[in-house]
């Protein structure tokens, strides 16, 4: 790059960060880490009626989580358009005394009724450029335009769609600052990214017809313009833009489900952009080979299934004691009791992880390990295990295992085996019995690894339960 790369984010404090936001926010991230450049994070916060704080701090929590720190933005003052407003106004003024913008008296009800009768017709309401050439009195309330050259074309240098020309008699002369002295989005943005100092500007499609209302801004300032990449939109299975329709799009929702942070940067990554085949990724990784020249055209599809694969991925390869953290906090947010014991909570996930994708199923998995189970399903299947026969057998093993010392999981597998071999029958028979009573279902973690993080009161305590309900005593 021929200068440091500046590249920001700016959400709209209008909502929580959706994926869509959020896979812009990593590209962008993505883009400056790459080029050892800065992140910029902007609070487009001028819409006041929708704009709120807990918006904002919801952003922020959900930006900390994915892990995308910025180099610049809140708390430092100035990166909210509210703390701008005079920035703006002497820009505005600016261009009105070089004659490059101009005020526009036009009624409200004569735009709208205008807007009408281009929509009854087909057609894309443009403004008539009435008051361009009226002087109209700075006392009379106004709003200001830009003047948008009448004929020639704009050309968007874009830097994943190539060349996209604009003719100028599909624009139109666009509002700079409203009657009540608000100023506007595209003029805004402009001037944020000139005294920002922003080179590269990184966006979803939907801002593509933006874009040259906004280089005329720049071209109009005196500014030079930055280089802008237009990333495509993400889709639904149903191939239309993903919205909660499809399901939850929030990025926080899926911290609350309990995807793993990695998980999810990861598979953002990999929508839209790609480095070969390769679909595990690393962060630095994502940081060492991410291009903008490898991000398709195309939008890309939101797949819960290989969301999801991807969280048992990095969920495998997390060690148990930070999965432990994540798992008491996933507890603590849900109101359920967290043990204290953050050594027993590693071993209870790291049993766990092989079979979870997310924080919820790994509790919902293992939630035998912090209470008794208060039933045994499926009853079909328990019935065949709870037989006569089984009695005496668990009674046995009950004997067995309360003269037990060493009650880690190979020991405790040496004692059964030489159990069923006495009683001439399979591992599968006991190990079964065993699974249902402990966990009060049929599919477990390793039940001899079970056994041996409940310890053996919990054990011995649950058999006897079991015991008891055969017998019918319980």
């Amino acid at each position: 790059m021929p200068e440091p790369v500046r590249a920001r984010f700016a959400p709209s404090p209008t909502g929580h960060l959706h994926v869509g936001g959020a896979r812009t926010a990593l590209f962008t991230w993505l883009f400056a880490r790459h080029h050892r450049g800065v992140f910029i994070l902007r609070i487009e916060d001028t819409d006041r009626s929708r704009s709120t704080e807990e918006y904002i701090a919801s952003i922020l929590e959900a930006l900390r989580w994915l892990g995308l720190d910025w180099d610049e933005g809140p708390p430092t003052p100035g990166y909210r358009q509210t703390e701008r407003l005079e920035i703006y106004k002497a820009h505005a003024e600016r261009l009105l005394a070089e004659g490059k913008a101009y005020r526009c008296a036009c009624p409200p009800e004569e735009l709208e009724a205008a807007r009408a009768a281009a929509q009854a017709r087909g057609e894309t309401f443009r403004y008539s450029g009435k008051c361009r050439d009226q002087n109209v009195a700075a006392d009379v309330p106004h709003a200001l335009r830009l003047k948008i050259p009448r004929s020639g074309q704009t050309v968007v240098q874009d830097l994943i769609h190539g060349r996209v020309t604009f003719d100028h008699g599909q624009l139109d002369d666009w509002i700079l600052v409203r009657t009540d002295g608000s100023p506007t989005y595209n003029f805004c943005v402009v001037v944020d990214d000139v005294t920002m100092k922003i080179t590269h500007v990184i966006r979803g499609n939907d801002h593509l017809s933006n874009t040259p209302k906004q280089i005329l801004c720049y071209h109009a300032l005196g500014y030079p313009v930055p280089a802008f990449a237009h990333i495509p939109m993400i889709l639904g299975p149903d191939r239309s833009r993903l919205s909660k329709r499809h399901g939850a799009t929030s990025v926080l929702a899926f911290k609350e489900e309990g995807f793993l942070p990695e998980a999810m940067v990861n598979y953002l990554a990999r929508l839209g952009w790609s480095h070969g085949d390769q679909e595990i990724f690393s962060r630095e990784e994502l940081i060492e080979h991410f291009d903008l020249a490898k991000v398709g055209q195309a939008g890309a599809v939101f797949d819960r299934a290989k969301l999801e694969w991807l969280s048992n991925h990095w969920m495998r390869q997390a060690p148990g004691e930070r999965l432990a953290h994540d798992l008491a906090s996933y507890m603590e947010r849900r109101g359920i009791p967290v043990p204290s014991d953050r050594r027993w909570l590693a071993q209870v996930a790291d049993s766990l992880k092989e079979r979870a994708s997310t924080l919820r199923q790994m509790f919902e998995m293992g939630v035998f390990y912090f209470a008794e189970p208060a039933n045994y399903d499926p009853p079909e299947i328990v019935a065949k295990f709870f037989t006569p026969e089984a009695i005496p057998r668990l009674a046995l093993l009950i004997k067995r295992l309360e003269a037990q010392e060493a009650f880690e999981p190979d020991a405790l597998e040496s004692l059964y085996r030489g159990l069923v071999a006495q009683l001439e029958l399979k591992l599968v028979d006991l190990a079964q019995l065993t699974r249902i009573a402990l966990t009060g279902k049929t599919v477990s973690p390793p039940i001899f690894q079970v056994a041996a993080i409940l310890g053996k009161e919990r054990t011995l305590a649950r058999l006897k339960k079991c015991l008891a309900v055969i017998e019918g005593k319980a």
